[in-house]
């Protein structure tokens, strides 16, 4: 499957007014989640995982302390955030409403 371009600076801008949660650190989308027990960031963690699996697009995921999350989002074969990345981290925000 091909891959998403990059997304200009504009484009990018626009996707992080509809994702007001996420921060761009350079190349990388990123999100921090505190949940209210190990048990409900563990169970998020593996929802992202399953729709990751799904998109075959998959973020790093850093579960830390007893209830944070740290998701980073980043087209890596092409070196920063595309199409995907946005919409995963769409559908991220859905599972977390």
């Amino acid at each position: 499957m091909a891959r998403p371009p990059l997304l200009s600076e504009e484009e990018l801008q626009q996707a992080l007014e509809e994702l007001p949660l996420w921060q761009r650190e350079g190349n990388v989308l990123v999100r921090e989640f505190v949940l209210p027990n190990f048990a409900a960031a563990v169970g998020l963690l593996n929802a992202i995982a399953v729709l990751a699996e799904a998109m075959d697009h998959h973020p790093d995921l850093l579960l830390y302390g007893w209830n944070k999350l740290r998701v980073s989002l980043s087209t890596h074969d092409r070196g920063g955030i595309t199409e995907l990345d946005i919409a995963l981290a769409k559908k991220i925000e859905r599972l977390h409403l």
